[in-house]
């Protein structure tokens, strides 16, 4: 009887052991694998630091960004200085640089990165990554599944303006929880608007800021593998559920209109790109004459179209 015991106790002993040897190379594991965040940034310093904090948070060693403001404009360093000093905030001059800055600045920081990096995360300061059933992004890309990948591609899930008309000081998510994940002209056949994390060691040249590079192998957030062949910017398996990016794309209608007025990271200042953007306000966001006056008025882009579509709107309404 009592070697019974004495046998059952030691087998429990060695399963417990065996359980803890598991846990503690997984989080070894997790330490090990590196991880920066690329993103360029012009006139976000209202943003920056929930930004930086959200990736903190997540497990990113090191993020760069790439300050595209103009050398009189404001400066992260005024509200990131204790992020930069700590060393996880590295700025990239990248001022008064007007073609293209965002692909300019992806290739730049892959090129000198991807050798120190197991991954790299190009997001811009609106996007910030949800995963439901991971505690950071360490555990969520250390998955078996992606072993077979050399691009993870997730979905965005576009938050609308909630109805503020105007700039308020709390967060984003406190000011946005509503979303809106059909982007109404932009759906095509299924498929939705994708970002990229793309892994190290990999020498390529990024010849698009949303798909990287078509070469890749790509997967999904639960390393399926994609086609991309319908266009860089769409995905086949949407996914706004499990993992994908929360997108703060217009944000009130005063903060668009900053937008609109700071231009494109690939862009530009382009007025038919201007109207584009505001057809996409438009289709994410409920129509108002409130907004239609604002961003009339600031921009000094005709609305009229939109003012006789709320017309119709409300006459659907009433009948």
């Amino acid at each position: 009887m009592i070697k019974f015991i004495n046998s059952s106790f030691y087998k429990k002993k060695i399963v417990l052991l065996l359980i803890l040897s598991f846990i503690f190379f997984h989080i070894a594991s997790l330490k090990n694998l590196k991880i920066c965040l690329c993103t360029v940034g012009k006139k976000e310093n209202l943003y920056a630091r929930e930004y930086v904090e959200h990736y903190k948070n997540k497990g990113v060693d090191k993020i760069f960004i790439y300050d595209n403001n103009n050398s009189q404009d404001e400066k992260f360093e005024t509200v990131l200085y204790d992020y930069i000093d700590s060393g996880l905030v590295e700025i990239i001059n990248f001022s008064n640089i007007i073609v293209s800055p965002q692909i300019k600045a992806y290739n730049d920081c892959l090129k000198k990165n991807y050798k120190k990096f197991d991954y790299l995360i190009f997001y811009d300061m609106d996007e910030f990554i949800f995963l439901r059933n991971f505690q950071n992004i360490k555990e969520f890309l250390s998955q078996k599944v992606f072993d077979k990948c050399s691009r993870i591609q997730l979905n965005w899930y576009f938050h609308t303006d909630n109805n503020l008309l105007y700039y308020d000081n709390r967060t984003l998510l406190k000011r946005f929880p509503e979303k809106e994940k059909r982007w109404k002209n932009r759906k095509i056949g299924g498929k939705e608007g994708i970002k990229s994390i793309i892994k190290g060691n990999i020498d390529i040249r990024i010849l698009d800021v949303h798909i990287l590079n078509s070469k890749l192998i790509s997967c999904d957030g639960f390393g399926n593998i994609m086609d991309n062949s319908f266009n860089s910017f769409y995905s086949n398996n949407s996914d706004h559920y499990y993992n994908y990016i929360d997108h703060y794309y217009t944000k009130s209608t005063e903060e668009f209109v900053n937008k609109l007025m700071r231009g494109g990271g690939v862009h530009g200042m382009n007025k038919e790109f201007e109207k584009r953007r505001i057809d996409i306000y438009f289709n994410l966001n409920e129509i108002t004459l409130d907004k239609i006056n604002y961003i009339e008025n600031k921009t000094k882009i005709n609305l009229s179209k939109y003012r006789t579509k709320l017309i119709s709107l409300k006459k659907k309404k009433i009948s």
